[in-house]
């Protein structure tokens, strides 16, 4: 109030008129509405965080190992994790190939996406480490088509590893008898993916393949198409958290609390713990519903239509969804859904 009389004061002393006073409040006005905003902002920034990846992978928690299913049985995680740790483990002395070497590696082994979209033929180049130029390639859709050839082939491995279970299990399903060896195999696979131990219906719906133009959105989008700190580090393609194996801290992290992101020596490893994640954690559930109801009426794993299962990925649910729908198809990524990999053995070549 008393600032108001001052005001007034000021424009009765200087003898300003009233159309004067009427454009100097409505500048002063505007500038009010227009500043608050700003200051706000400042009052209120925070660093922006990428809340992408808040559903874990599996919580390898020091106190507790166990966790509940979805239909309330107590898994042991080291079961569901023991294939992925061990080619996790394995000791390479794999050298970080730099972006022109893989470059031309492509060449001499005349790997074109543009070949792949017409043919569906993919070389079996498995690269163990992101090139840390990848960053550097300042064309985007270069950069772009770089990661796509880097990870299709690791995808496209997992996903025979799964269709070769998934064979030997409607083998072993179809027989009247099993013998020994196949059903200490089927003992295996509950463990592996946390079924119940004869549950053959659920085993079915877990083991199976997610579609390749799906796992290189999600890729895509938690590493910032192979740039983040966490992919170049840590070959974290996907950002599975732990608590108590080896990972890479958020930077947004207190010192000693909170969670880790993953770490893996190898990407291939990355790769398989993204599926197995999809496959068997609870959060997951109608994703593998759907995709065994396409899988009953014949038709092809779209992802298009599974994607919108995914919304329990990350923070921002449907929305997250959308982002990978629109990578999806910005990307022709469905290209590479019927894409097969050449075989690095006879065992793979009935996979062709």
């Amino acid at each position: 109030m008393r600032k108001k009389l001052k005001i007034l004061r000021f424009f009765d002393q200087n003898n300003i008129g009233s159309l004067p006073r009427v454009f100097l409040c409505s500048l002063a006005i505007l500038f009010f509405f227009y500043s608050m905003p700003l200051i706000i902002n400042i009052n209120n920034s925070q660093e922006f965080k990428n809340n992408s990846k808040k559903v874990l992978a599996y919580t390898l928690n020091n106190k507790s190992i166990n966790s509940s299913s979805e239909n309330g049985k107590i898994l042991d995680e080291r079961e569901l994790l023991i294939d992925i740790l061990s080619l996790n483990e394995i000791e390479t002395d794999t050298v970080r190939l730099n972006a022109s070497t893989i470059k031309q590696l492509f060449e001499d082994t005349d790997y074109k996406l543009s070949d792949v979209r017409e043919k569906k033929l993919v070389k079996p180049i498995a690269l163990t480490l992101l090139p840390a130029e990848i960053k550097m390639i300042e064309n985007t859709k270069k950069r772009k088509e770089f990661f796509i050839q880097i990870v299709l082939p690791l995808v496209l491995k997992e996903n025979n590893n799964i269709k070769l279970d998934r064979k030997r299990l409607f083998s072993i399903i179809n027989k009247s008898h099993n013998s020994e060896l196949e059903k200490k195999w089927l003992e295996k696979k509950y463990k592996q993916y946390g079924v119940n131990s004869k549950d053959l219906s659920t085993l079915k719906i877990r083991m199976d393949e997610i579609p390749v133009s799906l796992a290189i959105a999600q890729a895509a989008k938690e590493t910032g198409w192979g740039t983040s700190r966490f992919a170049q580090e840590g070959n974290a393609l996907f950002g599975q958290w732990t608590w108590s194996g080896e990972g890479l801290k958020p930077k947004e992290s207190e010192k000693n609390e909170g969670h880790k992101v993953m770490k893996f020596n190898v990407l291939q490893a990355s790769v398989r713990a993204y599926q197995r994640n999809l496959n068997t954690h609870s959060s997951y559930k109608n994703f593998r519903e759907a995709r065994a109801e396409l899988r009953d009426i014949g038709k092809p794993l779209d992802s298009i239509i599974l994607v919108k299962y995914l919304d329990k990925y990350a923070e921002t649910g449907d929305t997250y969804t959308e982002v990978l729908k629109k990578i999806i198809e910005q990307n022709n990524l469905k290209d590479f859904d019927d894409a097969k990999l050449l075989p690095s053995s006879i065992k793979l070549e009935s996979l062709i």
